[in-house]
């Protein structure tokens, strides 16, 4: 699975309206309303390098309200989330 972190520059007056037809897209997992200079950021998560310019460039450049993207592709994911789950196999989980 290949994971690209979107920043998006959006119009300010249709924020929520970008990021829920970001979020519909196939390939987003989850689009984010941030502070700072980036208004969302949309995690894209594709089998193949080749469809993230499918769903970055193809489709969600193109949903009315993104003014600018910026495109990073991750090379390694290091997560608390995903380790406690790769510990968690196999352990039994006490009845309270």
């Amino acid at each position: 699975m290949i994971t690209a972190i979107v920043f998006i520059q959006a119009d300010v007056a249709r924020i929520p309206e970008v990021a829920e037809q970001i979020a519909a897209l196939d390939g987003v997992s989850e689009v984010y309303s941030v502070t700072g200079e980036l208004d969302l950021v949309a995690m894209v998560r594709v089998r193949k390098h080749e469809d993230i310019a499918d769903v970055v460039a193809d489709r969600l450049n193109k949903v009315d309200g993104v003014l600018s993207t910026e495109t990073h592709i991750a090379f390694r994911a290091f997560s608390k989330h995903d380790l406690e789950s790769a510990f968690a196999l196999g352990a039994e989980v006490p009845n309270d």
